[in-house]
Formats: structure tokens, C-alpha cells, sequence
């Protein structure tokens, strides 16, 4: 197949099981897909408390890997971290970074975090604070069952950046819960989670207005984009 595989990372508290609806509309279409569950994300019973940033950031590298051909990376909201550390370690294993409703931060998203692991927000915190359109009651409450808590390491640890290959290669950002233009203002502003950008060569920006979780409220909106970059990224 010339379209390159498709490595699906999702965010925080959640696991390969948040891309269902993609993956399933992606391999019906004939295309080859991974959907990665990170260290710390496996279960309630794990002890959150070892994992690091470079312990996500190699099981990114390592689905990266067994592709055994350069891959679209997808990372969805706080999987950007160790997506981007993933982007430093394997350029060349890469053919096209999308950054899913995030963006690639410089530094730790939340260096005096103190705790083990940080627990998903309630339903009426995530109501108040995050953009939920096209979500429903059902699908929250499957996050929130579903949902494990984030090793606190990932949020104290800064993504180690040494090879500036990374810099290059073509990235897309899909605004989803709030727009380009909002991420562009935000940027302007300084804010250090997607400080990264400033410095990408090869950047696109996509706007598919809706909830935080497109995987859920587009899953077919979200698959055809990416089936749609995977098609442009693969070998001529």
C-alpha cells in the first residue's frame, strides 16, 4: 500500500480505545493503522508513580518501529509532549506529525505537579472548562468509567530536544476545540504548551470545529483527514 501507516497516540487519561470509531473507519478504507496505549494508561492497578516522559515517549518510537516504513503521527491534547520527544529521537521514521486539538510543548506542561498520578477532572469540571460540543451523555460517561489516571511524571518531565530535524518535518495542526486563529493568538501570547510551533519549518493548519474529543463527536470527519494526509505522505 503506498499510504503511509497511521500511529494514533491519544490524551491524557485514555487509552488505544479512545480511536475506535477512527480505526475502524481508517481499516475498512484498507489502511494500515496502530493505536497506542501509553505506560501508566494500562490500568488503575499501575503504579503510575516510575513512569516518566521517556517512558511514554519510547512506546511512541517503538509503534513507530514496528511500521517498519515512515508513519503519520497523530497525538491527541497532553500526548503531545511525548509525541514531540518522539519526533526528536526518530525524524527520519516520519513522514507527517498531526497535532490533534494540542501542540508541541517546550518545556514540562506542569512542572510543580506533585502527586503520584492526576486523576481525570469530574464530568462537571470538564463541563465547565473544556469544549464538549458534539459529545454525548453516553460518551461522557464511557470517558469517565474508562478513564486512568495520568502519571504525575509526564506532567514535571520536559521532552528532551537535541536534533533539529524534527523541525522540518511537515506538521498539521487540526483545531478542533477552539480555532487556528485562537491557537495563533495564544501562541502570540507566549503560552509554553504550544510554544513548539514557533519554531516548526513545515506547518499547516486545519480547523474542524467541535468538542476537545474529535475521535468521538468526528470520528469520520477525523478519519477522512487523516486517511487524507496519510495518502499525501506516503511514497511517490
Amino acid at each position: 500500500m503506498a499510504e503511509a501507516p497511521i500511529v494514533l497516540v491519544p490524551g491524557f487519561w485514555l487509552g488505544a480505545w479512545a480511536w475506535d470509531e477512527v480505526v475502524a473507519t481508517l481499516r475498512t478504507g484498507g489502511h494500515e493503522v496502530i493505536a497506542l496505549t501509553l505506560p501508566g494508561l494500562d490500568s488503575v492497578e499501575s503504579d503510575r508513580s516510575v513512569i516518566t516522559l521517556e517512558d511514554q515517549a519510547d512506546a511512541i518510537v517503538g509503534a513507530i518501529r514496528t511500521a517498519g516504513r515512515p508513519v503519520v503521527l497523530a497525538v491527541h491534547s497532553g500526548a503531545a509532549a511525548p509525541g514531540y520527544a518522539a519526533t526528536d529521537r526518530v525524524p527520519e521514521l516520519i513522514a507527517h506529525v498531526v497535532y490533534v486539538d494540542t501542540a508541541p510543548p517546550l518545556g514540562a506542561l506542569d512542572p510543580e505537579f506533585e502527586g503520584a498520578e492526576l486523576p481525570m477532572p469530574t464530568l462537571e469540571d470538564l463541563r465547565r472548562d473544556e469544549p464538549l460540543d458534539g459529545l454525548s451523555d453516553e460518551q461522557l460517561d464511557e470517558f469517565a468509567r474508562r478513564a486512568i489516571p495520568e502519571p504525575g511524571g509526564v506532567l514535571r518531565d520536559a521532552p528532551e530536544l537535541t536534533n533539529e530535524a524534527r523541525l522540518d518535518l511537515p506538521s498539521t495542526v487540526i483545531a478542533t476545540g477552539y480555532t487556528s486563529d485562537q491557537y495563533k493568538e495564544a501562541l502570540a501570547e507566549g503560552q509554553s504548551w504550544l510554544g513548539g510551533l514557533a519554531h516548526l519549518r513545515n506547518l499547516t493548519w486545519a480547523d474542524m470545529p467541535t468538542s476537545h474529543w474529535p475521535m468521538w463527536s468526528r470520528p469520520q470527519d477525523l478519519a477522512g483527514a487523516l486517511r487524507d494526509i496519510a495518502v499525501s505522505s506516503g511514497p511517490s
